[in-house]
């Protein structure tokens, strides 16, 4: 039972490192393998296990280090440094340093007989090292001689600081509860009060859960919402870990949770040197005293017993397999474990004869015990995982001793599926990394790197759709961000190329033009936003009015609606002014500028508004401020009114008593006495017609109306539309036909001849 995986002319060292967390056990342990020749680390989550791959290739390179769990196998030729999952490390393979991490879980129900098996027989050639919690040093006292321990005090302080209400949970908290439904409806709670939080389940994927953790990391959200998934493997910022719920299903029945577990959970508040507190929600209730000190000063229950099972088995036939897991245990210490996942489906599986007519021989059995291995993430244990396992024997047993392509290609189609709500994709992961398990026993595929990168990309593209939903559902972005913000004075902030505006690194709206533009749907919202970007933004406005102060006239324009746009975003307005020539230039939004800049604006587009009244209406503004006098200057005022065109009876009396010098000087203005109206040609030109459309509507307060097209001279009267406003533009209705006066002038004159 006791295997070294070596054997030595000398006695290995052997070291259990225990003590709380956040003691830099596992840091530990990894300088003390790259210090050797070769090593190898059994981590308890394939989550970890990659965490700590990553760090050992930035130290020693890709080429050194192997990456062994039961869904992913990195294995370079020249490997020298295997970082695994506790059940897939390789024993048979020596190394000179071996670790254990999380030694105490041979005390869990599911999992503990792999982590006794390991702490009974996986050795290094020169040195072991068990980590773990201090609950565990009487096992090993008893069972693995000649031990050094070493405890190691936890790097920060952890304080319980009571129950509280679970809306005034600070921010930078985990909030733990033990089932989905649980965490489903705190994490709603907490998006209808706080914005959203970030939610981890052990059901999740690694990539799911990672992406939940980074949002939470990145400060996209203050609150982490989990079940006890977080006790191990998730290093966090977190400062208060706040208990929701005291109890949790073991898998057969509900139980209060354990101090040690308790202390497990809590120990990820704080971080290094960070203290941490932990306490409970107002619903669950105080913790009583007893607990508190013993979590406070890491104070547990010794273990006085851990699972154990025989892994010296006999593979003569099925039965006689099944028989020596049944095998009791040969100390107290050791209780024969439950009835595992593994064996239960072994047990299923000898009752089909189909299945048992095959093994019959030793390869055969082996055979059979490795596809009852075949985990069902899924934790349902129905009968369709039996089932499938008993076909892929069947497969397996068949003439070439491969999976079918064609069947593995139709199982995995089924999976690969990225719509239904958030439990229908968690199934759909927890089945495909099955088959990402089964996809790393090369010796079952003809083509196994294919069906891995088919099994992986189907499980990526499951956990982002998951990722998402479980965002879309538990964060509300507008709201996290408006309860970051809110009370803080100095504010970071920064605008994209395309306008986008951040603020602490979330974001909260983008500026089109002076206007900012709140992701936002209510007027509460806005305005809290708009006080933030305010606050943040108000460098990049200056850097804004200063461009649109400096910036050449062709960078603005007047669109047809009377508004006017800045490098093509509209800025203001055309408003009723004095008279029909002198609109106000009204800015559209003001929230974010200042008494100073304001005027500044204000100022820059009435002097390119007055050149571009100017361009298109110059005679009209020349006549307006020319000095004339009598007769010529009263005639003058009526024509300007009258925007250029102006009925010659209505005129009448001015006309008749024009001397020869103010007709003169009248003429000198551009100004065209003609038979039926006096007008200026210059203001009936398209552009001009154009630009007294616009100022007619606006200083009447109507919507503006469409002038004729340029070069048409008649036009059909439209219905509804104002006489007055033909007459402005320089028509007359005629017959229902508006017809420009210099046109209809020309045809009066012509008519007079011919009579």
């Amino acid at each position: 039972m006791l295997r070294p995986m070596i054997a030595a002319p000398f006695e290995p060292r052997l070291t259990a490192l225990l003590g709380p967390t956040n003691t830099g056990k596992t840091y530990l342990a990894i300088e003390h393998m790259l210090d050797h020749a070769s090593g190898m680390i059994g981590f308890p989550l394939r989550l970890l296990a990659r965490e700590n791959y990553d760090r050992v290739v930035r130290i020693k390179g890709a080429r050194q280090v192997a990456l062994i769990t039961g869904e992913e196998k990195i294995v370079p030729p020249g490997a020298r440094y295997f970082i695994c999952t506790v059940e897939s490390m390789p024993l048979d393979r020596a190394v000179d340093f071996l670790a254990i991490d999380e030694i105490q879980l041979c005390a869990d129900a599911e999992r503990g007989h792999v982590f006794t098996d390991r702490l009974l027989g996986a050795r290094g050639g020169t040195e072991t090292m068990f980590l773990g919690a201090d609950t565990i040093r009487p096992i090993i006292e008893a069972l693995v001689p000649n031990v050094e321990f070493t405890n190691r005090p936890r790097f920060s302080k952890l304080t319980y600081n009571g129950p509280g209400k679970l809306t005034r949970i600070p921010p930078r908290s985990a909030v733990v509860a033990f089932s989905a439904n649980d965490v489903y409806a705190i994490a709603e709670h907490i998006r209808h009060q706080r914005g959203g939080a970030a939610v981890v389940l052990g059901s999740l994927s690694p990539r799911t859960r990672n992406a939940q953790v980074a949002m939470y990391q990145a400060g996209e959200v203050d609150y982490l919402v989990a079940t006890d998934a977080i006790g191990m493997g998730l290093n966090m910022d977190v400062g208060h870990v706040a208990f929701a719920r005291n109890r949790k299903f073991d898998g057969r029945h509900h139980r209060l949770l354990a101090a040690h577990e308790v202390g497990q959970i809590a120990g990820r508040a704080g971080r290094h040197m960070n203290d941490g507190t932990f306490g409970t929600t107002a619903e669950l209730g105080p913790f009583e005293p007893d607990l508190v000190e013993a979590v406070e000063n890491h104070h547990f229950e010794r273990l006085k017993s851990v699972w154990w099972r025989n892994s010296e088995l006999d593979f003569s036939t099925p039965r006689t397999l099944l028989a020596s897991l049944e095998v009791p245990s040969p100390s107290p210490e050791l209780l024969r474990a439950r009835e595992a996942e593994d064996q239960m489906v072994l047990t299923r599986l000898i009752g089909d004869e189909e299945i048992t007519g095959v093994a019959t021989s030793s390869a055969a059995v082996r055979l059979l015990w490795d596809v009852c291995r075949i985990p069902d993430f899924r934790k349902t244990m129905t009968e369709a995982h039996t089932r499938l396992l008993a076909r892929l024997y069947g497969h397996l047993m068949g003439h070439d001793g491969w999976l079918p392509a064609d069947w593995v290609a139709g199982q995995l189609a089924q999976l690969d599926r990225t719509d239904g709500d958030i439990d229908t994709l968690m199934m759909r992961i927890a089945h495909t990394r099955t088959w990402t398990y089964i996809s790393y026993r090369v010796e079952w595929f003809a083509d196994a790197g294919h069906w891995q990168e088919r099994a992986r990309a189907i499980e990526d593209r499951l956990s982002d759709a998951l990722h998402q939903c479980l965002t879309q559902r538990f964060v509300d972005r507008r709201a996290a961000t408006l309860s970051r913000l809110r009370g803080k004075q100095t504010l970071l902030a920064a605008v994209a190329e395309d306008g986008g505006v951040t603020v602490e690194g979330a974001f909260i709206g983008h500026l089109e033009g002076l206007r900012f533009v709140a992701d936002a749907e209510d007027g509460g919202d806005l305005r809290a936003l708009v006080s933030a970007a305010k606050r943040a933004l108000q460098g990049e406005i200056v850097r804004r009015v200063d461009r649109l102060v400096d910036d050449p006239d062709d960078a603005f324009t007047l669109g047809d609606d009377a508004r006017i746009a800045w490098r093509g975003v509209v800025v203001a307005r055309l408003a009723a002014g004095a008279d029909t020539l002198s609109p106000h230039i009204r800015l559209s939004h003001t929230e974010l500028l200042t008494a100073d800049l304001s005027a500044r604006t204000e100022a820059r587009l009435a002097r390119w508004f007055e050149a571009c009244r100017e361009d298109a209406l110059g005679p009209l503004i020349t006549l307006r401020q020319a000095e004339l006098t009598g007769a010529a200057r009263g005639l003058a005022f009526q024509l300007v009114e009258a925007l250029g065109a102006l009925a010659r009876r209505e005129a009448l009396g001015q006309v008749s008593v024009l001397g020869r010098s103010d007709r003169k000087a009248l003429c000198a203005l551009g100004v065209r006495l003609g038979l039926l109206s006096v007008f200026l040609p210059a203001a009936i030109k398209p552009k001009a017609t154009r630009l007294k459309g616009l100022l007619w509507s606006v200083h009447r307060g109507c919507a503006p109306i469409a002038p004729p097209a340029p070069g048409l001279v008649t036009v059909p009267a439209v219905s509804g539309v104002p006489r007055a406003f033909y007459e402005a533009l320089g028509y007359r209705i005629v017959a229902g036909r508006a017809i420009r006066v210099d046109v209809l002038d020309r045809f009066a004159i012509r008519l007079m001849r011919l009579a």
